[in-house]
């Protein structure tokens, strides 16, 4: 039977398991704020994004883009997180990233693969995936921007050197502050049918703005900034997605140490009445033991 001194050394312990569980609610919560906040600060970006394209479409009786290489080859980015108690968040978007490769490229392997998180790498390659290349997820909004030039760089390579045309992302999207689901972004190529509902449009006044740059260039400048947006939301929904299962994992643990502590409690006063009764039941035989000698 565990003494008293060792059932107070476990509830000591798991209050401060507590209070670091605490903490790390906290962490998480704000962190869900933040990066909420920096995909809604894209919104007016985006828009203005979108009037350029509209302008720039509109100049254009007919939307002829440049023709891609026929290939059969896919790049993938798939993001996950580098730290761990996030629950199943990891392994959730490895496999739905399997599974929709498969369905995309009809059981074919031709396909190049990043991987954003040490973790979700881990997992690719459990699996039998190769990563080609493994980038750490940001740790704070200010390091979104950076990841985001790096991974459009090595995009750019992909369809310089290897003429691969079809870029399609796969990461963990929220739905409400503590759930998200796995989503798919083709990225490439530009869908047509959004680029004509953009040249269809109609313009908010009454004068559609007119540009002097070269038509090809402002177009191309304009589609990287399209790209960047789409990534860094993605990076930014997935680092929220990241913190809300970390939440739910926080939430569930704080759960299992309060019952816990309950127990470990009620143990602790039954032993200490145990041995306060014990302690008195000896006092009460020694007073008898004294008045039996005494007479």
């Amino acid at each position: 039977m565990p003494t008293i001194e060792s059932i107070k050394r476990k509830i000591e312990i798991a209050q401060e398991l507590q209070s670091v569980v605490k903490t790390m609610k906290a962490i998480a919560a704000a962190s869900i704020k933040q990066y909420e906040a920096a995909v809604q600060s894209l919104g007016e970006y985006n828009q203005t994004i979108e009037m350029g394209l509209q302008v720039v479409l509109s100049a254009r009786e007919t939307l002829i883009l440049p023709e891609l290489t026929r290939n059969n080859r896919l790049g993938v980015i798939v993001m996950g997180s580098d730290q761990g108690m996030c629950g199943q968040f990891n392994e959730q978007i490895a496999a739905y990233a399997f599974e929709q490769m498969n369905n995309l490229h009809n059981l074919s392997k031709d396909w190049k693969i990043i991987g954003l998180g040490a973790r979700v790498v881990a997992s690719l390659e459990i699996a039998g995936y190769s990563v080609e290349e493994d980038f750490a997820m940001p740790k704070s909004v200010a390091g979104i921007t950076p990841i985001v030039q790096e991974l459009l760089l090595k995009i750019e390579a992909w369809r310089n050197e290897q003429q691969m045309n079809q870029i399609v992302l796969f990461y963990n999207r929220p739905v409400s502050n503590n759930s998200y689901r796995p989503h798919t972004l083709h990225l490439l190529p530009i869908n047509q049918e959004w680029l004509q509902n953009l040249k269809q449009k109609k313009w908010s006044s009454r004068v559609l703005p007119t540009f002097t740059m070269d038509w090809d260039k402002l177009f191309s400048a304009l589609i990287q900034q399209y790209l960047f947006i789409s990534l860094y939301r993605a990076v930014a929904e997935s680092l929220a997605s990241e913190n809300a299962s970390r939440l739910t994992s926080m939430q569930v643990a704080q759960k299992n140490i309060e019952e816990r502590l309950e127990e470990l409690t009620a143990q602790f006063q039954h032993q200490r009445q145990s041995s306060i009764t014990e302690e008195l039941l000896d006092i009460v035989a020694g007073f008898e033991a004294l008045n039996e000698t005494t007479i």
